[in-house]
């Protein structure tokens, strides 16, 4: 598993919050519901999205808009509408006056807005990431992206917009994938580009000695690597890997392992029943305690420190 499947694992397994949005101008949304990471993707008509500060985006139909959290922004007709909805964590919403929300009401299956035939359709897909995995890659993102329908040729959102309103046995399990599908696309998309300034070991993935070498490290992380037996599976020179790795990741293969393997066991910590010790030996060290040395040395905190912090702030 890489970051980028790691970035959905934890959406996959508690389900993202998914919502069409049926609008007729003037609306505007406040959007203060902490989430780490959210798409916005605008099937008909358009808006403007923007942080606090910033310069609003303009948003046209067929453009996703991925948001990193936990900062609110503000998606309206106009930026000069005031808002007229605050969404709050846990999908509250209320009136900018902190009433209970009635000018925008449910309009059908995860649907909700101020008209049935909204001039403006917005889809908004919502993650509650929490995992060390997907961070590594989220903290690389900036606080908005917007991907143009010239930018990419993605049918997913045409699709998406035709299963939100359906109410269909396994459709959340359908919505899920589509939706995940959406988020890895338009990320691939823009991570592959100069511009985006991705981590150094994802642009080394496209090289041909340092990209195997990851995929190896990040499949299968318990396996006893070496830098000579990496170098062995990949075919390449212990000299040669090392050099390379170092070069194109900014640090060397083994240092890159360990920062892998406790990111997983950060994320494997959380799971119900597990124990340091079966933890130590998915992801490849021989015992609980070599498991806590490490663990303490690159967080600072014991694992078990790290799955009460971890439990105290769910």
């Amino acid at each position: 598993m890489d970051a980028l499947a790691g970035l959905l694992d934890g959406p996959r397994a508690r389900g993202a919050f998914l919502l069409r949005s049926l609008l007729d101008p003037p609306w505007s949304l406040r959007i203060a519901d902490e989430a780490p990471l959210t798409l916005v993707a605008i099937v008909r008509g358009s808006a403007w999205l923007w942080f606090d500060g910033e310069e609003p985006a303009r948003l046209e139909a067929g453009n996703v808009a991925i948001v990193r959290g936990p900062a609110p922004y503000t998606v309206a007709d106009d930026p000069a509408t005031e808002p007229q909805a605050l969404i709050l964590p846990g999908q509250r919403c209320m009136t900018p006056d902190g009433e209970e929300l009635e000018a925008l009401t449910a309009l059908g299956v995860r649907t909700w807005g101020n008209s049935a035939d909204g001039e403006t359709v917005l889809l908004t897909g919502t993650y509650q990431l929490d995992g060390e995995v997907g961070g590594r890659l989220l903290r690389a993102l900036p606080q908005l992206v917007v991907m143009r329908d010239d930018d990419c040729d993605c049918l997913l959102l045409p699709l998406l917009a035709d299963e939100i309103a359906k109410d269909a046995p396994g459709q959340e399990a359908v919505l899920d994938r589509l939706l995940d599908l959406l988020l890895i696309t338009m990320l691939r998309e823009w991570l592959a580009r100069p511009e985006s300034q991705a981590p150094a070991w994802f642009r080394a993935y496209g090289d041909p000695v340092v990209g195997p070498a990851l995929r190896l490290l990040h499949n299968d992380p318990a396996r006893p690597w070496t830098v000579a037996s990496l170098a062995d599976a990949v075919g390449v020179s212990r000299a040669t890997l090392a050099r390379r790795f170092n070069e194109l990741v900014g640090e060397p293969p083994m240092a890159f392992l360990t920062d892998w393997r406790i990111a997983l066991a950060a994320d494997l910590l959380r799971e119900p029943g597990a124990t340091i010790g079966s933890v130590a030996l998915q992801v490849g060290y021989g015992s609980p305690f070599a498991l806590s040395a490490a663990f303490k040395r690159v967080r600072g905190v014991s694992p078990r420190e790290h799955r009460e912090a971890a439990a105290a702030a769910a």
